[in-house]
């Protein structure tokens, strides 16, 4: 598996092809530097630079790139990486060969208490998006240019799951402040139980520049996201009083631009993960949940599903799929 991070490397910041490196556990403080690796196995990295990287994702016989950007308080054995070979398995098993899904492992601390870890990693997350906008700069360059290779027409989506909406919107608001405006480089945001604001998407709020980055932006949203209360007295604490995005959805749809969508998730969350948060994945018989079918599925068609015409909110349910499982 192909992914890209800002942690610090216990090898040290100097980049070389195929060198074996390794992650820092001590050390969660972002670096500005980028490295484009791959995941040989459990624990075992090998750095491949950026124009092989993107060779790489080129030649995929997999026909799109889900770039999947994790939450707060996540280690990269511990969690990324299973997460994203989950999310992997589950959108070969709805639609195989349709996606190629690439982590952006940001760093996360690793405190005593959940909150406090809350609080750590907001100002990471902040940090890291920073990092991160130059990899969208190398995304967008790539796909313009190719680097002298045959031309990548490829579709380029990006799941962003709790705080990793956080690094998503710096990255972008960062790329908008450098150069002007940002070109419409991806075709769908999928915003799964965003730590934003719920006025975010909304012209003058803090995600403003997301809508104007992609096709679609899907926004899932669940009001019993029980992880997401740590967001709510984490921001208490510090005097900052607004709903979540990831729980109330959109505060006024109609005010945020047109392809903003609001999907309510509150009818399946729980099947998903007992704590309502990382629900996009399967469920616990393993799987494909309702948000992994309607994302997938989204994918696939380049529609919404259960948004046409003026709608712009649907209501998922368990008993209604959004895709035909095709290995069932």
């Amino acid at each position: 598996m192909l992914f890209v991070t800002n942690r610090r490397l216990s090898e040290g910041r100097r980049s070389a092809a195929g060198r074996a490196v390794s992650f820092d556990a001590a050390d969660n403080e972002p670096s500005a530097s980028l490295f484009f690796c791959r995941r040989l196995g459990a624990g075992q990295y090998e750095e491949v630079l950026a124009p092989a990287f993107f060779s790489r994702l080129r030649r995929s016989s997999r026909r799109q790139i889900l770039l999947y950007i994790h939450g707060f308080n996540c280690q990269p054995e511990a969690r990324v990486f299973p997460a994203a070979l989950e999310l992997q398995r589950l959108c070969d098993r709805v639609q195989p060969e349709l996606v190629e899904v690439v982590p952006l492992v940001w760093p996360c601390d690793d405190d005593f208490g959940v909150v406090l870890d809350y609080w750590d990693d907001q100002t990471a997350a902040e940090v890291s998006g920073h990092a991160f906008a130059r990899m969208i700069g190398k995304f967008v360059d790539w796909r313009e240019r190719a680097a002298g290779e045959e031309l990548c027409l490829k579709h380029v989506s990006v799941l962003a799951h709790s705080m990793g909406n956080r690094v998503l919107r710096t990255a972008l608001g960062r790329w908008q402040g450098d150069y002007g405006a940002i070109p419409a480089a991806f075709r769908s945001l999928f915003l799964v139980a965003a730590d934003l604001a719920n006025d975010a998407l909304e012209p003058g709020g803090e995600g403003a520049v997301l809508p104007g980055t992609a096709r679609h932006v899907v926004v899932y949203h669940a009001a019993d996201d029980f992880a997401l209360r740590s967001s709510k007295v984490a921001n208490l604490r510090h005097k900052i009083v607004s709903r979540r995005l990831g729980h109330s959805g959109p505060r006024r749809l109609d005010q945020a631009p047109a392809n903003v969508v609001a999907i309510d998730c509150d009818e399946v969350n729980g099947l998903v993960d007992a704590l309502g948060h990382s629900y996009f994945l399967g469920d616990r018989q393993g799987l494909p949940g309702p948000v992994l079918r309607h994302l997938v599925a989204t994918l696939a068609d380049g529609r919404v599903p259960g948004c046409t015409g003026e709608r712009r909110r649907h209501v998922l349910s368990p008993g209604l799929p959004a895709v035909v499982d095709s290995a069932a």
